[in-house]
Protein backbone atom coordinates (compact mmCIF):
# COMPACT_ATOMS: atom_id res chain seq x y z
CA UNK A 1 0.00 0.00 0.00
CA UNK A 2 0.80 3.39 -1.03
CA UNK A 3 0.04 6.86 0.35
CA UNK A 4 0.86 10.56 -0.74
CA UNK A 5 1.16 13.68 0.55
CA UNK A 6 1.73 17.03 -0.94
CA UNK A 7 4.17 20.06 -0.12
CA UNK A 8 2.09 23.30 0.18
CA UNK A 9 2.52 27.41 -0.38
CA UNK A 10 0.49 30.04 1.43
CA UNK A 11 -0.93 31.81 -0.72
CA UNK A 12 -1.66 34.77 1.96
CA UNK A 13 -1.87 34.90 5.41
CA UNK A 14 1.55 34.17 6.89
CA UNK A 15 2.27 33.74 10.81
CA UNK A 16 -1.46 34.53 11.40
CA UNK A 17 -1.98 30.94 12.14
CA UNK A 18 -0.87 30.64 16.22
CA UNK A 19 -2.24 33.98 16.38
CA UNK A 20 -5.90 32.99 15.88
CA UNK A 21 -6.26 34.25 12.40
CA UNK A 22 -6.41 33.70 8.51
CA UNK A 23 -4.52 32.04 6.23
CA UNK A 24 -5.12 30.85 2.77
CA UNK A 25 -2.70 27.95 1.71
CA UNK A 26 -3.07 25.44 -0.88
CA UNK A 27 -0.96 22.44 -2.15
CA UNK A 28 1.14 21.55 -4.53
CA UNK A 29 2.08 18.83 -6.99
CA UNK A 30 5.49 17.81 -5.16
CA UNK A 31 4.71 15.67 -2.48
CA UNK A 32 6.09 12.35 -0.16
CA UNK A 33 5.13 8.76 -0.98
CA UNK A 34 5.35 6.34 1.78
CA UNK A 35 5.16 2.53 1.03
CA UNK A 36 3.66 0.64 3.96
CA UNK A 37 4.18 -2.94 4.24
CA UNK A 38 2.71 -5.10 7.35
CA UNK A 39 4.77 -6.85 9.87
CA UNK A 40 4.27 -9.95 11.98
CA UNK A 41 5.16 -8.00 15.21
CA UNK A 42 4.29 -5.13 16.61
CA UNK A 43 7.62 -3.13 15.87
CA UNK A 44 7.95 -0.45 12.71
CA UNK A 45 11.33 0.57 10.67
CA UNK A 46 11.09 3.86 9.33
CA UNK A 47 13.50 3.68 5.77
CA UNK A 48 13.89 6.99 3.44
CA UNK A 49 15.91 7.35 -0.29
CA UNK A 50 17.33 10.05 1.34
CA UNK A 51 19.31 8.31 4.61
CA UNK A 52 21.20 5.35 4.45
CA UNK A 53 20.50 4.49 8.34
CA UNK A 54 17.07 3.32 9.10
CA UNK A 55 15.17 2.97 12.52
CA UNK A 56 13.79 0.15 14.01
CA UNK A 57 11.64 0.04 17.03
CA UNK A 58 8.08 0.66 18.95
CA UNK A 59 6.22 3.90 19.01
CA UNK A 60 6.78 4.53 22.80
CA UNK A 61 10.08 4.89 21.60
CA UNK A 62 9.88 7.97 19.52
CA UNK A 63 8.66 10.50 22.12
CA UNK A 64 10.38 13.94 22.96
CA UNK A 65 13.80 13.47 23.08
CA UNK A 66 14.19 10.33 21.56
CA UNK A 67 14.69 10.97 17.65
CA UNK A 68 16.80 13.89 16.02
CA UNK A 69 16.12 14.66 11.69
CA UNK A 70 13.49 13.12 9.57
CA UNK A 71 12.67 10.11 12.26
CA UNK A 72 11.57 12.70 14.59
CA UNK A 73 8.98 14.22 12.36
CA UNK A 74 8.14 10.49 10.96
CA UNK A 75 8.50 8.67 14.29
CA UNK A 76 6.70 11.14 15.37
CA UNK A 77 3.63 10.26 14.06
CA UNK A 78 3.42 7.06 15.50
CA UNK A 79 4.13 8.34 18.89
CA UNK A 80 1.80 10.61 19.18
CA UNK A 81 -0.90 8.07 17.66
CA UNK A 82 -0.49 5.73 19.79
CA UNK A 83 -0.55 9.13 22.75
CA UNK A 84 -3.50 9.74 21.49
CA UNK A 85 -5.03 6.01 21.92
CA UNK A 86 -4.89 5.02 18.63
CA UNK A 87 -3.46 1.47 17.91
CA UNK A 88 -0.09 1.64 15.49
CA UNK A 89 0.40 -1.95 13.56
CA UNK A 90 3.96 -3.63 13.26
CA UNK A 91 4.50 -1.64 9.75
CA UNK A 92 7.31 -1.20 7.59
CA UNK A 93 7.72 2.30 6.05
CA UNK A 94 9.63 3.46 3.03
CA UNK A 95 9.60 7.43 2.71
CA UNK A 96 10.59 8.91 -1.09
CA UNK A 97 10.27 12.64 -1.69
CA UNK A 98 10.09 15.35 -4.05
CA UNK A 99 9.54 18.31 -1.70
CA UNK A 100 12.85 20.68 -1.36
CA UNK A 101 13.51 20.57 2.02
CA UNK A 102 13.86 24.25 3.84
CA UNK A 103 12.16 25.49 0.73
CA UNK A 104 9.13 26.77 2.46
CA UNK A 105 7.13 24.56 0.68
CA UNK A 106 6.21 22.35 3.62
CA UNK A 107 8.49 19.17 3.31
CA UNK A 108 7.85 18.32 6.92
CA UNK A 109 3.90 18.26 6.73
CA UNK A 110 3.71 16.45 3.65
CA UNK A 111 6.15 13.68 5.53
CA UNK A 112 3.91 13.45 8.51
CA UNK A 113 0.57 13.42 6.69
CA UNK A 114 1.71 10.38 4.40
CA UNK A 115 3.52 8.86 7.26
CA UNK A 116 -0.40 9.18 9.15
CA UNK A 117 -2.40 8.22 6.28
CA UNK A 118 -0.20 5.11 6.14
CA UNK A 119 -0.51 4.14 9.19
CA UNK A 120 -4.04 4.92 10.12
CA UNK A 121 -4.86 3.04 6.60
CA UNK A 122 -2.24 0.18 7.62
CA UNK A 123 -4.78 -0.39 10.61
CA UNK A 124 -7.66 -0.82 8.72
CA UNK A 125 -9.10 2.44 9.46
CA UNK A 126 -11.44 5.16 7.43
CA UNK A 127 -9.65 7.79 6.35
CA UNK A 128 -13.11 10.52 6.21
CA UNK A 129 -13.22 13.90 6.98
CA UNK A 130 -13.62 13.36 11.18
CA UNK A 131 -9.81 10.93 10.71
CA UNK A 132 -8.64 14.25 8.55
CA UNK A 133 -9.17 16.48 11.18
CA UNK A 134 -7.85 14.02 14.14
CA UNK A 135 -4.19 13.78 11.77
CA UNK A 136 -3.89 17.16 11.69
CA UNK A 137 -3.43 17.13 15.24
CA UNK A 138 -1.53 14.11 15.45
CA UNK A 139 1.18 15.40 12.74
CA UNK A 140 0.94 18.79 15.10
CA UNK A 141 1.91 17.63 17.79
CA UNK A 142 4.64 15.42 16.20
CA UNK A 143 6.08 18.46 15.02
CA UNK A 144 5.64 20.62 18.17
CA UNK A 145 6.55 18.42 21.12
CA UNK A 146 8.80 15.56 19.29
CA UNK A 147 10.21 17.55 16.69
CA UNK A 148 10.49 20.67 18.05
CA UNK A 149 9.11 22.70 15.52
CA UNK A 150 6.32 25.46 16.94
CA UNK A 151 4.50 25.40 13.63
CA UNK A 152 0.84 26.75 14.23
CA UNK A 153 -1.08 24.27 12.23
CA UNK A 154 -1.71 25.69 8.89
CA UNK A 155 0.60 22.84 6.88
CA UNK A 156 -0.79 19.99 8.56
CA UNK A 157 -4.96 21.33 7.68
CA UNK A 158 -3.97 22.44 4.21
CA UNK A 159 -2.02 19.09 3.66
CA UNK A 160 -4.90 16.99 5.06
CA UNK A 161 -7.86 18.84 4.41
CA UNK A 162 -7.56 20.82 0.95
CA UNK A 163 -9.77 20.10 -2.19
CA UNK A 164 -7.84 19.44 -5.78
CA UNK A 165 -8.30 23.01 -7.58
CA UNK A 166 -8.89 25.00 -4.33
CA UNK A 167 -7.23 27.22 -1.96
CA UNK A 168 -8.33 26.31 1.96
CA UNK A 169 -8.96 29.57 3.83
CA UNK A 170 -8.70 28.53 7.24
CA UNK A 171 -9.55 30.34 10.10
CA UNK A 172 -7.91 29.51 13.19
CA UNK A 173 -10.52 31.41 15.79
CA UNK A 174 -12.58 28.64 15.69
CA UNK A 175 -10.22 25.83 13.33
CA UNK A 176 -13.03 26.01 10.48
CA UNK A 177 -12.36 25.57 6.74
CA UNK A 178 -13.77 26.80 3.86
CA UNK A 179 -12.77 25.76 -0.01
CA UNK A 180 -11.96 28.08 -1.91
CA UNK A 181 -12.30 28.15 -6.14
CA UNK A 182 -9.06 28.84 -7.90
CA UNK A 183 -9.30 28.69 -11.12
CA UNK A 184 -6.07 30.50 -13.05
CA UNK A 185 -5.55 28.16 -15.83
CA UNK A 186 -9.22 29.07 -16.82
CA UNK A 187 -8.18 32.37 -16.69
CA UNK A 188 -4.51 32.27 -18.31
CA UNK A 189 -2.72 32.82 -15.06
CA UNK A 190 -0.25 30.85 -13.26
CA UNK A 191 1.12 31.08 -9.60
CA UNK A 192 5.26 30.21 -9.80
CA UNK A 193 6.81 29.31 -7.18
CA UNK A 194 10.41 30.40 -6.85
CA UNK A 195 13.16 28.05 -4.89
CA UNK A 196 15.75 30.49 -3.94
CA UNK A 197 17.70 27.55 -2.34
CA UNK A 198 18.41 29.55 0.66
CA UNK A 199 17.43 27.01 3.53
CA UNK A 200 15.49 27.89 6.41
CA UNK A 201 14.30 25.60 9.52
CA UNK A 202 11.41 26.27 11.58
CA UNK A 203 13.45 24.90 15.19
CA UNK A 204 16.43 27.26 14.24
CA UNK A 205 14.78 30.30 16.61
CA UNK A 206 13.42 32.75 14.62
CA UNK A 207 10.20 31.57 14.05
CA UNK A 208 9.61 30.86 17.61
CA UNK A 209 11.02 34.55 18.91
CA UNK A 210 8.20 35.91 16.31
CA UNK A 211 5.69 33.95 17.89
CA UNK A 212 7.17 35.06 21.41
CA UNK A 213 6.79 38.73 20.31
CA UNK A 214 3.23 38.11 18.99
CA UNK A 215 2.17 36.76 22.41
CA UNK A 216 4.11 39.45 24.49
CA UNK A 217 2.16 41.63 21.80
CA UNK A 218 -0.91 40.53 22.37
CA UNK A 219 -0.57 40.27 26.37
CA UNK A 220 0.19 44.05 26.28
CA UNK A 221 -2.92 44.88 24.68
CA UNK A 222 -4.91 42.68 26.94
CA UNK A 223 -6.59 40.52 24.19
CA UNK A 224 -6.07 36.42 24.30
CA UNK A 225 -4.89 36.64 20.54
CA UNK A 226 -3.99 39.24 17.87
CA UNK A 227 -6.57 38.09 15.86
CA UNK A 228 -9.14 40.38 18.72
CA UNK A 229 -7.09 43.61 17.58
CA UNK A 230 -8.05 46.16 15.80
CA UNK A 231 -5.12 48.39 13.78
CA UNK A 232 -6.40 51.43 16.17
CA UNK A 233 -5.35 49.04 19.09
CA UNK A 234 -1.65 47.81 17.67
CA UNK A 235 -1.01 51.70 17.31
CA UNK A 236 -0.82 51.84 21.42
CA UNK A 237 2.38 49.67 21.73
CA UNK A 238 4.82 51.32 23.20
CA UNK A 239 7.71 48.93 21.70
CA UNK A 240 7.94 49.67 18.26
CA UNK A 241 8.93 45.89 17.63
CA UNK A 242 5.82 44.56 19.08
CA UNK A 243 4.32 47.23 17.21
CA UNK A 244 5.41 45.94 14.03
CA UNK A 245 4.82 42.50 14.40
CA UNK A 246 1.27 43.48 15.48
CA UNK A 247 0.60 45.30 12.79
CA UNK A 248 1.89 42.67 10.01
CA UNK A 249 -0.67 40.26 11.52
CA UNK A 250 -3.72 42.55 11.88
CA UNK A 251 -3.35 43.97 8.26
CA UNK A 252 -2.67 40.42 7.37
CA UNK A 253 -6.06 39.08 8.21
CA UNK A 254 -7.60 41.87 6.35
CA UNK A 255 -5.45 41.08 3.11
CA UNK A 256 -6.31 37.37 3.50
CA UNK A 257 -10.41 38.31 3.58
CA UNK A 258 -9.36 41.01 0.90
CA UNK A 259 -8.10 38.05 -1.51
CA UNK A 260 -11.05 36.18 -1.12
CA UNK A 261 -13.07 38.64 -2.22
CA UNK A 262 -11.11 39.49 -4.97
CA UNK A 263 -10.60 35.31 -6.30
CA UNK A 264 -14.39 35.51 -5.91
CA UNK A 265 -14.83 39.09 -8.18
CA UNK A 266 -12.05 37.35 -10.25
CA UNK A 267 -10.63 40.65 -10.07
CA UNK A 268 -7.00 38.94 -10.66
CA UNK A 269 -4.78 42.73 -10.12
CA UNK A 270 -6.27 43.27 -6.81
CA UNK A 271 -5.16 39.91 -5.81
CA UNK A 272 -1.80 40.59 -6.80
CA UNK A 273 -1.37 43.82 -4.66
CA UNK A 274 -2.59 41.85 -1.86
CA UNK A 275 0.20 39.60 -2.50
CA UNK A 276 2.54 42.44 -3.12
CA UNK A 277 1.36 44.32 0.28
CA UNK A 278 1.63 40.69 2.51
CA UNK A 279 5.88 40.80 0.87
CA UNK A 280 6.18 44.60 2.21
CA UNK A 281 4.49 43.79 5.72
CA UNK A 282 6.49 40.59 5.76
CA UNK A 283 9.71 42.21 4.99
CA UNK A 284 9.43 45.51 7.46
CA UNK A 285 7.10 44.91 9.79
CA UNK A 286 7.47 41.37 10.71
CA UNK A 287 11.23 40.91 9.21
CA UNK A 288 11.10 37.29 8.10
CA UNK A 289 12.33 38.03 4.54
CA UNK A 290 15.47 37.61 2.75
CA UNK A 291 18.00 39.22 0.16
CA UNK A 292 16.99 36.25 -1.92
CA UNK A 293 13.64 37.01 -1.10
CA UNK A 294 13.53 40.21 -1.99
CA UNK A 295 15.21 39.79 -4.86
CA UNK A 296 12.82 36.82 -6.28
CA UNK A 297 9.48 38.92 -5.70
CA UNK A 298 11.18 42.79 -7.15
CA UNK A 299 12.41 40.57 -10.09
CA UNK A 300 9.40 38.94 -10.56
CA UNK A 301 7.34 42.26 -10.66
CA UNK A 302 9.82 43.75 -12.88
CA UNK A 303 9.19 41.25 -15.29
CA UNK A 304 4.84 40.93 -15.19
CA UNK A 305 3.82 39.38 -12.69
CA UNK A 306 0.60 40.55 -11.11
CA UNK A 307 1.88 40.25 -7.51
CA UNK A 308 4.63 38.15 -5.79
CA UNK A 309 5.24 37.43 -2.21
CA UNK A 310 7.39 35.33 0.30
CA UNK A 311 5.65 32.10 1.29
CA UNK A 312 6.39 29.91 4.31
CA UNK A 313 8.01 30.65 7.85
CA UNK A 314 10.46 33.21 6.36
CA UNK A 315 14.26 33.21 6.93
CA UNK A 316 15.09 31.77 3.39
CA UNK A 317 12.57 29.35 1.31
CA UNK A 318 10.39 30.35 -1.26
CA UNK A 319 8.52 33.05 -3.06
CA UNK A 320 5.02 32.71 -5.32
CA UNK A 321 4.18 35.36 -8.24
CA UNK A 322 0.76 35.04 -9.90
CA UNK A 323 1.43 36.00 -12.98
CA UNK A 324 -0.56 35.77 -16.86
CA UNK A 325 0.41 32.64 -18.30
CA UNK A 326 1.95 33.59 -21.44
CA UNK A 327 4.45 35.43 -19.18
CA UNK A 328 5.37 33.04 -17.24
CA UNK A 329 8.56 31.88 -18.92
CA UNK A 330 9.78 35.54 -18.94
CA UNK A 331 9.25 36.12 -15.41
CA UNK A 332 11.39 32.75 -14.61
CA UNK A 333 14.33 34.18 -17.01
CA UNK A 334 13.78 37.70 -15.25
CA UNK A 335 14.49 36.08 -11.96
CA UNK A 336 17.23 33.67 -12.98
CA UNK A 337 18.95 36.57 -14.71
CA UNK A 338 18.71 38.99 -11.27
CA UNK A 339 19.84 36.01 -9.06
CA UNK A 340 23.39 35.68 -11.80
CA UNK A 341 23.72 39.01 -12.11
CA UNK A 342 23.93 38.45 -7.85
CA UNK A 343 26.25 35.95 -8.03
CA UNK A 344 23.91 33.44 -6.31
CA UNK A 345 23.03 30.15 -7.09
CA UNK A 346 20.29 29.75 -10.20
CA UNK A 347 16.70 29.31 -8.23
CA UNK A 348 14.52 26.34 -8.61
CA UNK A 349 10.54 26.87 -10.43
CA UNK A 350 8.02 25.18 -9.59
CA UNK A 351 4.43 25.35 -11.05
CA UNK A 352 1.43 25.69 -8.52
CA UNK A 353 -1.92 24.19 -9.24
CA UNK A 354 -3.55 22.90 -6.09
CA UNK A 355 -3.01 19.73 -6.39
CA UNK A 356 -5.44 18.08 -3.44
CA UNK A 357 -5.06 16.25 -0.02
CA UNK A 358 -3.30 13.57 1.16
CA UNK A 359 -4.06 10.25 0.56
CA UNK A 360 -3.94 6.25 -0.17
CA UNK A 361 -2.67 5.37 -3.80
CA UNK A 362 -3.34 1.73 -3.65
CA UNK A 363 -5.57 -0.68 -1.60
Amino acid sequence: MRTWAPGRVNLIGEHTDYNAGLCLPLTVGVGTTVEARPRLDERVSLRSDQDPLAWTGLPPELGPGDAEGWVAYAGGVLWALAEAGHPVPGVDLSVRSDVPIGAGLSSSASLTAAVAVAVWHAGGRLLDDDARSLLVQVCRRAENDVAGAPTGGLDQRAVLQSVAGCALLIDFADDSTCSVPLALAEHDLALLVIDTRTRHALVDGGYAARRDDCERAAATLGVEWLRAAQVSDVDRLADPVLRRRARHVVTENRRVLGAVEAIAEQDWAALGELLTASHVSLRDDFEVSCAELDLAVDSALEAGALGARMTGGGFGGSATALVPRRQAERVRAAVDHAFSAEGLASPGHLDAPPSGPARVLAG
